[in-house]
This record gives structure tokens, sequence and C-alpha cells, in this order.
């Protein structure tokens, strides 16, 4: 079975680093789109950072210059390296693939859309 399995979260100072990671795990034939999402107490759930396969990336204006997005085919994995961290960066961090291509035994399938669990960020000032 195909799932998405977030690492890396953890309580860090302001000013600090982290890098959380997010394997795909299975079969995995291809994967097209793969971002970061977050999602704050009370907030709606927003976008953190794309990237695809040819490796384009984007980013929300507010970690811009402090946050970098990376992936590893070869590994199923991609990566979030978080720089320069702030109070505000304080949120739950999501996973989501979109295009993913896997075999289940002798059958290929295609989703279109993917979410990890989850991993929490805190960041203390």
């Amino acid at each position: 079975q195909v799932q998405l399995v977030e690492s890396g979260g953890n309580l860090v100072q302001a000013g600090g680093s982290l890098k959380l990671s997010c394997l795909a795990s299975g079969h995995i034939v291809s994967i097209d789109t793969m971002a970061w999402y977050r999602q704050a107490p009370g907030n709606q759930r927003e976008m953190v950072a794309t990237i695809e396969k040819n490796g384009e990336t984007t980013y929300a204006a507010s970690v811009k210059g402090r946050f970098t997005i990376s992936r590893d085919d070869a590994k199923n994995t991609m990566y979030l390296q978080m720089n320069a961290l702030k109070p505000e960066d304080t949120a739950v961090y999501y996973c989501k693939v979109e295009r993913i291509g896997y075999y289940e035994g002798r059958d290929e399938f295609l989703q279109l859309s993917m979410w990890g669990q989850g991993t929490q960020v805190t960041v203390s000032s």
C-alpha cells in the first residue's frame, strides 16, 4: 500500500533550523508535483512550497529565502530545509503529491492526489 510518511518535525528555538522529509513508500512508478503545506491552529491549510518533476519550485512569500524544497526521485523522497525559523512558522506540516503512479501487485494505479499524516513543527520565541 502506498503512503506518504513525514518526519523531522520538532521543537526548535526561533532562528534555528529543521529539515523535514516526506517518503513515498510502496512500489512507486512516478510522482509529478510534490508539495509542502502547513496548518496552524485556527488557520486554514496553506501551501508552503512546491516542486515539479523537472525541478521547478514555488514558495509562499512568507518562507521565500528561508525555506528550500528539494526532491530525490531515486528515493521517492521530498525535503524541506527550514532556516531562520520564526514562531509564526509553528504548524503541522503536511506533504502532498499529485499524480502519483504506483503498482499494487500486477495492477498499475494513478492517484491524482495524496496527503501525508503531518509532522509538528514548533518554534519557540
